[in-house]
């Protein structure tokens, strides 16, 4: 594998793993009223916006990177919309 690959999939495994800690607390906390609405929205529009980049230029680490963050950063949204 490429190092320029390895290093790309390193630092998207790094940044989204980053939101696991939040995700956890939220659910067991069954709160999340320190999160902000506007930036969890702006959040998930943004690396939405990175997973449709990275499709049109085929690149692996964006496209993964982006879709698991996306999966919990929406999470953490919805879990936001349901507790407040």
């Amino acid at each position: 594998m490429d190092p320029i690959m390895v290093l790309g999939l390193a630092a998207g495994a790094l940044t989204t793993i980053a939101f696991c800690p939040q995700l956890i607390k939220t659910w067991k906390t069954k709160s999340a009223r320190d999160m902000s609405f506007g930036m969890l929205a702006t959040f998930c529009t943004g690396v939405f916006l990175w997973l449709v980049y990275g499709l049109l230029i085929h690149s692996i680490p964006v496209i993964v990177a982006n879709i698991v963050t996306l999966i919990l950063a929406g999470a953490i949204l919805a879990l936001k919309i349901k507790y407040g």
